[in-house]
């Protein structure tokens, strides 16, 4: 049996090297047609074109505006008034005084700048071909001119800091180009010797919402002796093999050289969340030339190699094989899109968007740096959609679900460092806005940690702009990265403090909704209204069933974290009985999950959110366990259908997954590899999702979170932790007959380092105990249970039988 299973893997290794490539016979034209390479901080989106070259740029701590006080203290008189207001079933009067208790909108994620290249001496450029390389994370273009061929290379160095492009000739001699800099941002050029370009320049002191409509002033400036706004310094240097190079300020000109390696180089007056970036800033020169420093001392295949190994050590992790069709895997990308949506067979294309995804994580999240934000690391409008900032009431945690299972939980921290240092920001919010204890947070946040609503003070509506769940929503990122790994020592010192802190911000924040049961109020299911009996409409009222899920989790990881360190019991019964007088799950009409404390209708049976089913996923609080509640959810979830925005496919490919419908899943699969095309204008909030040329995530327009939820997606088709047990395969379709993955990992810290199918079942997995212990292993009516050591290795065949 380990024979078949050591000869899958093997098929594995070749079918997923062809499948880790995007290509591309033609330069991109739009901006969602170019290939992105990321180091965490420093982006770029790769155009490709052969004679007039952009490299769209980005920094991911380059924002407008900086700290400042977003709290409402006029909030605590008016939420007496709420309540009651909605108590007594007035729900437009209760959101019209919601309005009051919001702040101003947040801050908005910049481009950095555009690098040009304009080449000389090519005539009829041919044999035209880019690529993204998903094992190397490297951008190349290809074409012959003259009889020569042509070769650039782009990367973005995470050891070395800086954006790479080499550009090279099969003829000696044949590069000549023109290097220029420049920004949508207040910016000017100067030269910085006779090989180096420098452009300095100064984000807004604010930036208003793109969905802000008829501003004044959508974006500001600030002036005098205590202005505001972060400034910025962006550098790219020639060295040249050959040829000759030199600068006037305005264009980095070389001429008749065999190579050239371009170093790009970046910093931002950024100090920290809690630091102005003009009155106490860095100098953003002083980071800029060092990265060009460092990089210019190691030639381009040292700085290749650095790059490669780097990379390698997270993504090489895990490897997925789910079936080959070599024809279609030799085609290019948009047309492997265009064909898999016609019906053609192309497993191998579901597995390059799960590699991507982890790519893309890799390229956004890196540690000692900003979160992946709503578009990643990479934006090049200075109002991005929504502002491409944190949207904390599901985008920016369904950016990471795929950290912990698919083995990269480096770059999960920094969102847990940033959760962190949002609990600091928002005691003051809890305290000034409610009077209450702990810390809070809501809708939106950006690189100042914005904890306060939004709405700018009554402009937003309260079905999105109030939603002050997001802390404890957040918390379960710190309890699952102790659940897959272990670390006492961070779930301690790192993840415990601030838990608490969320959990004592509920117990204040929940009330007795009159016969005994603890509610929130006010609530709301994110973004969806509701009917009222009386035919009214309404957006927020008591005890949305998302709200009490969510602090149901936050309860049972805290109770669960007490027990595991042994401290505060007196605090533990404090949550234990709260946690049992929560207003219980509910099935509605038509066997439906209740979405609210009362059996509303949805203002859109068909919404895009599906907030209700956070205890399905990413929460544990409905499974088979509890029959009566995952029937409920399943029944809500066929309603709500299965078309929507590209997150919310990436959703609800992994709600099927938990249901343990492979089939069902799939069917979602195919939905977000549906091609939308390159048209960037607009928002579609009904449906329509899928991928851009790019594979990026269409909402449309670009949102990253889909991205990373089709990659978590299909790990829980293969794996799931959640329960207790460890289940193989339970949801795996049947258009996957035979496969195999590694490297993925469990709750509990295990680590799938063989996992094989044939045929649709189980052929056989081993599986390795980081910290020993007990589990029980399941596939499908079989199940096992197995006990470790630290370190050790277990192997099961088929039928879960130990293989000596």
């Amino acid at each position: 049996m380990m024979k078949i299973v050591s000869l899958i893997l093997a098929a594995a290794s070749l079918s997923t090297a062809m499948a880790r490539e995007l290509r591309y016979l033609a330069p991109a034209q739009k901006w969602v047609e170019a290939l992105p390479v990321g180091n965490g901080r420093l982006g770029a989106m790769v155009f490709g074109a052969p004679v007039s070259e952009r490299l769209a740029l980005n920094d991911s701590t380059l924002w407008s505006g900086g700290p400042r006080d977003w709290n409402n203290p006029a909030a605590p008189a008016v939420l007496p008034q709420v309540r009651a207001a909605i108590f007594a079933g007035h729900y437009a009067e209760a959101e019209k005084l919601g309005k009051q208790m919001q702040g101003p909108y947040t801050q908005a994620y910049q481009p950095l700048g555009d690098l040009k290249l304009e080449f000389a001496g090519l005539t009829a450029p041919e044999n035209y071909e880019r690529t993204l390389d998903l094992e190397r994370a490297v951008a190349t273009v290809k074409f012959r001119d003259g009889g020569a061929t042509f070769t650039r290379e782009v990367f973005s160095s995470f050891p070395d800091q800086v954006i790479v492009v080499r550009l090279a000739c099969s003829e000696r001699g044949k590069i000549s180009l023109g290097a220029s800099l420049a920004s949508q941002l207040r910016s000017e050029s100067a030269a910085g010797g006779t090989d180096t370009l420098i452009l300095r320049g100064k984000a807004p002191s604010h930036s208003e919402p793109s969905y802000v409509r008829n501003a004044k002033e959508p974006i500001r400036y600030d002036a005098g002796p205590d202005a505001e706004g972060m400034t910025f310094d962006l550098r790219v240097q020639a060295l040249c093999e050959g040829g000759t190079v030199s600068c006037d300020g305005k264009t980095l000109t070389v001429a008749g050289a065999d190579a050239v390696t371009l170093l790009i180089s970046a910093g931002t007056s950024f100090n920290g969340y809690d630091k102005s970036p003009a009155r106490a800033g860095r100098d953003p020169a002083v980071q800029a030339q060092a990265g060009l420093a460092a990089g210019k001392v190691r030639p381009f295949d040292e700085l290749l190699a650095r790059h490669t190994a780097d990379y390698r050590a997270l993504f090489g992790r895990v490897a997925l094989d789910l079936g080959s069709a070599p024809e279609a895997a030799a085609r290019p990308t948009e047309e492997r899109l265009r064909r898999f949506a016609q019906g053609e067979a192309d497993p191998e294309l579901s597995a390059l968007l799960f590699d991507y995804g982890r790519y893309l994580l890799i390229a956004s999240s890196r540690r000692g740096g900003q979160p992946a934000n709503l578009q990643g690391i990479w934006n090049d409008l200075m109002r991005p959609p929504w502002s491409s900032n944190f949207t904390i009431n599901i985008n920016t945690q369904m950016n990471y679900w795929p950290a912990e299972v698919t083995n990269l939980a480096e770059c999960h921290e920094p969102l847990l460092e940033f959760i962190g240092q949002l609990a600091l920001n928002g005691r003051a919010t809890a305290a000034t806005n409610y009077g209450a204890h702990g810390w809070v947070s809501h809708h939106n946040s950006d690189i100042w940690r914005h904890t306060a609503p939004v709405g700018n003070y009554g402009d937003g509506n309260p079905v999105w702009a109030n939603y002050a769940m997001s802390g404890p929503w957040l918390c379960q990122h710190l309890w699952e990265h102790y659940a897959f790994s272990g670390d006492r020592k961070f779930l301690r010192e790192t993840a415990w403090p601030v838990m608490k802190g969320s959990a004592e911000f509920c117990l204040d924040w929940l009330v007795d909704d009159g016969a005994g049961r603890l509610v929130t109020t006010p609530s709301a299911s994110p973004e969806l209204g509701f009917l009222a009996p009386d035919g009214t409409k309404g957006t927020i009222t008591k005890g949305s069933t998302m709200d009490l899920e969510i602090i149901w989790d936050l309860f049972t990881n805290c109770l669960e974290t007490m027990a595991v360190l042994k401290i505060e019991p007196e605090f533990a019964q404090k949550i234990a009985a709260a946690r049992a007088k929560l207003l219980p799950l509910k099935v509605g009409e038509g066997g439906r999950l209740q979405e609210w404390a009362d059996d509303f209708k949805e203002q859109e049976v068909h919404h895009r959110h599906v907030s209700h089913l956070f205890g399905l996923h990413p929460g544990r609080q409905i499974t088979p366990a509890t029959p009566e509640l995952f029937a409920a959810a399943r029944r809500s979830l066929e309603i709500r259908g299965d078309d929507g925005t590209g997150w919310s496919l990436g959703w609800k490919i992994n709600f099927w997954a938990r249901f343990r419908d492979g089939d069902h899943a799939y069917t979602l699969v195919k939905y977000l590899l549906r091609p939308v095309g390159a048209k960037i204008e607009g928002t579609n909030y009904a449906g329509g999702g899928g991928v851009y040329p790019n594979l990026f995530d269409a909402h449309p327009p670009f949102q990253i979170d889909g991205n990373f939820a089709f990659t978590a997606g299909i790990a829980e088709m293969l794996v799931q932790s959640h329960t207790g047990e460890l289940v193989l395969l339970p949801a795996l379709p049947a258009v996957w007959p035979a496969g195999s993955v590694r490297g993925l990992r469990a709750r509990g810290g295990f680590e799938i380092t063989e996992l094989a199918w044939a045929g649709g079942k189980l052929a056989g997995v081993t599986l390795r105990s980081t910290l020993g212990g007990e589990c029980t292993v399941r596939s499908g009516e079989r199940m096992v249970a197995i006990k470790t050591g630290p370190g050790e290795s277990v192997k099961l065949d088929g039928s879960l039988a130990r293989v000596k």
